[in-house]
């Protein structure tokens, strides 16, 4: 990782809590900022920083894509930490997340039936998983996360990173802020990263700080320039115009440089670059998303498969990138191995199980925005037919995810059946706000179906499933509840003859 550049006090500030933190009094630190400001790369010095004391690291990453997947950033994380592999059998995982919560030192009883069940995973017979309602569960597994943690910081201080909390979905953003309570009793240092719109859900507190992040300096600018350059100082006027179109946001400075470098406008001197002729108008672009699309577009043999990564997501493994992509073998791991020699995107792990991640999401975004529409239609139907065929473990676990590449597919009915599942899954595990999002874009999918029985059926089973969920979060009298049951009605009269229980519940 390069060196942070510029923001020593923020890092002062970090060290100087996370000293309160190893002795005992935990804090928390909200760092918030624009995109590409540098957040995550803070909270990666931060790390690197520590590497030297005892400690534990737990990182958490929310993502655009999961808003509104309960607990995605958690299950990510045990996943992870848990090290499972695609393929392997449900025991197999079992016996993997078991001994990974063992090492923590919490009780057994108390978070491996829990966080199993969250996983959909066959719990052995020496654990009881007692029967409880939807609500009963959700509490049963918040309070084995927390559990967990209380015994991790018992062996040795914690470091956790939350990233991209504007991004959370409404279940996680409960488990942080119930987290956020008990840090001070913990020795934990509770790092959450956000843009500025986030507004946290929880009051002031003595031991939370948040930080906002302002831009770099021209002299810090000039400095990361430096950086990019290996050392090698460029033309006054091309230092200039970087410098004026990048504001100071530091991303901005990297691909910029980045940009300039690679268009062989500069040709290299021992020390220094110097302008091959006269520098054109329109050399240098002057939106960050112009400077990434002018870097796509110079690799172009291997900007198709960056594109293709873009519709799967921030992160996109090699499994789903090759049979989704269907190039030769060599020739796309030499693309993925160009984009990340270009520092596009990271690659964690070996291949054929290789994950991929794109550096920020801002990159994420100008991939996919140089898609037509019908091709950005097309990958994200065979995104969404690669997971039915070939990643059942998606197709169970994510409902949501598949919905959301079949409505961006146009597939709109198969899109609604997922969107039913999901919205239905979510509603067994108490996640009650996730539930209603994904009902609701069923019913927006629903819409786009031709007038028919097929149709109102589809929509009176949103409906039918969208009321109990409105209730427990409104309650029965509100607005929205009351135009939900009424709406259900009035489909029940038009199919004639509903099946029995949407009449005794809708009347």
């Amino acid at each position: 990782m390069t060196p942070l550049i510029g923001r020593d006090e923020e890092i002062e500030l970090l060290l100087r809590r996370w000293q309160h933190a190893s002795s005992g009094e935990g804090c928390v630190v909200v760092l918030t900022g624009e995109p590409g400001i540098g957040k995550s790369h803070i909270a990666l010095a931060l790390q690197e920083r520590l590497q030297a004391e005892p400690h534990i690291t737990v990182r958490h990453f929310c993502s655009a894509h999961h808003t509104n997947s309960a607990l995605y950033p958690f299950i990510d994380n045990l996943e992870r930490a848990a090290r499972f592999e695609r393929g392997e059998a449900p025991t197999e995982k079992f016996a993997k997340l078991e001994a990974l919560l063992l090492r923590s030192g919490a009780d057994a009883d108390r978070v491996v039936p829990a966080l199993a069940n969250l996983l959909s995973l066959p719990v052995s017979d020496r654990y009881q998983l007692p029967e409880l309602s939807p609500q009963k569960r959700k509490e049963m597994t918040l309070a084995a996360f927390s559990a967990q943690l209380e015994a991790l910081a018992a062996r040795q201080p914690v470091f956790i990173i939350f990233e991209d909390a504007h991004w959370s979905d409404p279940t996680s953003m409960e488990l942080l802020t119930i987290t956020l309570e008990k840090v001070p009793q913990l020795r934990v240092l509770l790092l959450i990263t956000a843009r500025p719109e986030f507004t946290p859900p929880w009051p002031g507190h003595a031991h939370v700080t948040t930080v906002s992040l302002t831009r770099l300096n021209r002299r810090n600018g000039a400095a990361l320039i430096e950086r990019v350059t290996a050392g090698k100082t460029l033309p006054e006027e091309v230092l200039d115009q970087i410098l004026a179109r990048t504001d100071g946001v530091p991303l901005f400075v990297e691909e910029l440089t980045k940009a300039v470098l690679e268009t062989g406008l500069l040709q290299e001197r021992d020390d220094h670059y110097v302008v091959s002729g006269p520098l054109p108008s329109l050399a240098i672009p002057t939106t960050l998303n112009a400077s990434l699309m002018a870097r796509l577009d110079r690799l172009a043999p291997v900007k198709e498969v960056a594109q293709i990564g873009a519709v799967v997501g921030r992160e996109f493994s090699y499994e789903l990138l090759s049979v989704v992509a269907k190039l030769p073998r060599q020739r796309l791991e030499e693309a993925l191995a160009q984009l990340v020699q270009a520092e596009l995107i990271f690659c964690r792990g070996e291949i054929p199980r290789a994950v991929y991640t794109f550096k920020h999401a801002l990159v994420r975004d100008a991939a996919e925005a140089g898609l037509l529409k019908s091709r950005r239609a097309a990958l994200h139907a065979a995104v969404a037919n690669a997971f039915e065929q070939q990643f059942p473990e998606i197709v169970e676990s994510q409902p949501e995810t598949l919905a959301l590449h079949l409505t961006e597919a146009g597939l709109f009915e198969k899109a609604g059946e997922y969107w039913l599942q999901a919205g239905k899954k979510a509603a067994m595990r108490s996640a009650n706000l996730e539930a209603i999002a994904h009902l609701r874009k069923g019913i927006e999918v629903s819409a786009h179906l031709a007038d028919g029985a097929l149709k109102d059926r589809l929509e009176l089973d949103f409906q039918y499933a969208l009321g109990p969920c409105l209730i427990a979060t409104q309650g029965p009298a509100s607005p929205q509840a009351v135009a939900t049951f009424a709406r259900a009605r009035e489909l029940c009269q038009r199919l004639g003859d509903p099946p029995s229980d949407y009449k005794s519940c809708f009347g």
